[in-house]
């Protein structure tokens, strides 16, 4: 099943052209990486992915969604389906761990009381952090910030995961940390997009690639030589 179809999809950030022509497919159980330089599209393009740009010119479907025709009172509906990964995280820094997973989980239309404390302690056992339910954000280092991130993420148990440079902000170590435990997350049948500027990962975690470079959205074989993608990104 594809999650993913766009074809001949125009990406603007306001009125800027910055992708054209677009053509981007993705199934299931898939890892794909989105690489580039800054400011050629990458994050643009992951927002047109949940709806935060529209798709005004081309053919785009996400989760069986047409995201031309989608409108503006639709998209939570869409949202719940996806687990978005931020760079700056976006945790709410007035409540705990488990508050923020309790808010998105009520938001999304749970109800148990049971249920809800069940899937906390499921997400975060899974992401490394069952014991950190009590803590506030800021007494969190960057990396369990991060990680209780992807427990937000998957507490829904999203098809596709969107991930914008999730390792971005972290220390080698610590990045390759997350990196694995979103392949692990992708092996139990997530998708994963991932956008990253650390080609080591790629080399570790291999998946499909993707460069964003001259206003165009292009794969890239994995075997093509180092030298020449370091060129581009």
């Amino acid at each position: 099943m594809k999650l993913i179809e766009y074809k001949n999809v125009n990406v603007y950030q306001e009125s800027q052209l910055v992708l054209q022509n677009v053509d981007f497919e993705v199934g299931e159980g898939e890892f794909i990486y989105i690489t580039g330089k800054v400011g050629t599209g990458k994050s643009s393009f992951l927002k047109t992915l949940y709806g935060e740009l529209p798709v005004k010119e081309g053919e785009a479907r996400v989760m069986g969604v047409d995201m031309v025709e989608l409108k503006r009172r639709h998209l939570p509906e869409l949202r719940k389906k996806l687990g978005i990964i931020f760079q700056d995280f976006q945790l709410l820094t007035d409540r705990s761990v488990d508050a923020n997973l309790r808010f998105v989980l009520k938001a999304t239309g749970w109800k148990n009381k049971v249920e809800i404390d069940q899937r906390i302690n499921d997400v975060l056992e899974l992401v490394g952090m069952a014991t950190k339910g009590y803590k506030m954000p800021s007494e969190l280092s960057g990396g369990e910030q991060q990680r209780i991130v992807i427990a937000r993420a998957i507490l829904n148990r999203p098809k596709l995961i969107l991930a914008d440079e999730p390792t971005g902000n972290l220390d080698v170590e610590t990045g390759r940390q997350i990196s694995e435990l979103l392949q692990r997350i992708c092996r139990a049948g997530s998708t994963v997009i991932m956008i990253t500027h650390n080609l080591n990962l790629i080399d570790q975690y291999p998946g499909r690639q993707f460069l964003c470079d001259n206003h165009r959205l292009v794969e890239v074989e994995y075997k093509l030589e180092r030298a020449s993608v370091e060129e581009l990104d």
